[in-house]
């Protein structure tokens, strides 16, 4: 029986959904939302508050200050909270209300940013406003989640690890990119200790991360205004971008199957199942995705039907021949999608040097190509 003396001591790291009945591929979701915080961002949130606390960086004066969209900052408060630091989060109005108010519950201030940058969007802003707090007061210490190398090495120690053991046999890892922590903790773990292993990062369409054309994105989670810096490329095997209507078609189409899951999670699972579908092949095949995390605080966005109505059209929740989820389970096939570089010119391989192993060694052999797939909405 697990007794724990501070929130952030539980999580729950084993437990996996056998999707197969409701989708048209076999597919395994490892549920990263079993913990106090809710979210997949605890683990980061520890990592690197324990480093900014080892390195001296926090004091009983420090006001800890972090951009997110929402799970990393309930995660950072929950934290704060049970430290005893003030903590300070900078977010947009894509942030739902229910994280706002889970945040606020934990006695964290929030500032929200409505004016987009006009190159970088409200992440842009975001990074802006930061920058001004800190200026301003030297008691402000920022994390900094996109640059924070804390924020990958997590996942190379906890999350990874969790998988290989779990699916010794594992073929093909899907893993939404944010500020592709998760990513590229993942790919770096898989990289050195289990090169077969292909990684494909799942982004959302209007995401600049790996090169695309900037557009609106209303969900908050996955996806990037600005390059985050942690990416590396040639750690990732394939790139697959989905386009948030069809997020949200996912997302109602597993809670009709009893599962309520949360926005990033609807987009991994979409762009498994188009990947998997555009790459057959003739023998059974372990695929798995990471859930970041569950759908309470999407009920008033994701599971709105009138807010789905407002940003995606008044038929965004109409199946689409694209989505092929039959109602009788695994039948079915993906149809409509397209195959392109995140430019929009044809795929072509990967140049330049992949980056050094995370204990210094020269780097391995593992080169390739990758398209990104994107289907046109």
């Amino acid at each position: 029986m697990p007794i724990v003396t501070s929130p952030d001591q539980f999580h729950m790291e084993d437990l996996y959904v056998d999707l197969g009945a409701v989708l048209p591929q076999q597919l395994f979701l490892k549920c990263e939302g079993m913990n106090f915080a809710g979210s997949i961002k605890l683990k980061a949130a520890v990592e690197m508050m324990d480093a900014a606390e080892r390195e001296g960086r926090l004091t009983e004066d420090s006001i800890v200050v972090e951009s997110s969209s929402g799970n990393l900052g309930i995660a950072l408060a929950m934290i704060a909270a049970s430290r005893g630091y003030r903590f300070l989060c900078v977010t947009d109005i894509r942030c739902t209300t229910s994280a706002r108010q889970l945040m606020e519950s934990f006695g964290c201030q929030v500032h929200t940013v409505d004016t987009p940058h006009p190159e970088s969007g409200y992440l842009g802003a975001r990074l802006d406003r930061i920058r001004e707090l800190c200026a301003s007061d030297s008691r402000y210490v920022w994390l900094n989640q996109y640059t924070n190398n804390n924020n990958w090495v997590t996942h190379y120690r906890r999350t990874a690890p969790a998988l290989a053991g779990a699916f010794p046999g594992l073929d093909v890892l899907f893993v939404g990119a944010g500020t592709t922590g998760t990513l590229m903790g993942c790919a770096r773990y898989f990289r050195w200790k289990r090169p077969e292993v292909t990684v494909v990062a799942v982004d959302s369409v209007g995401s600049v991360s790996f090169g695309g054309p900037a557009d609106r994105r209303m969900i908050p989670g996955l996806g990037a205004g600005v390059r985050p810096p942690l990416l590396n490329e040639y750690l990732v095997d394939d790139v697959v971008l989905v386009p948030e209507a069809e997020t949200v078609r996912t997302c109602h189409h597993l809670a009709s199957h009893g599962y309520l899951f949360g926005g990033s999670t609807g987009t991994v699972v979409r762009g498994a199942v188009r990947w998997l579908a555009e790459h057959p092949q003739d023998r059974p095949r372990t695929a798995v995705a990471i859930s970041p995390d569950l759908g309470e605080r999407y009920l008033d966005s994701v599971y709105d039907p009138g807010w789905v109505r407002e940003h995606y059209g008044p038929d965004a929740l109409t199946p689409s021949p694209r989505d092929s989820f039959p109602a009788d389970g695994r039948t079915g096939s993906t149809t409509g999608s397209t195959t392109a570089s995140a430019t929009g010119s044809p795929t072509g391989s990967r140049s330049g040097a992949p980056a050094d192993a995370p204990d210094g060694s020269p780097a391995g052999s593992r080169t390739g190509s990758f398209a990104v797939s994107a289907a046109a909405e």
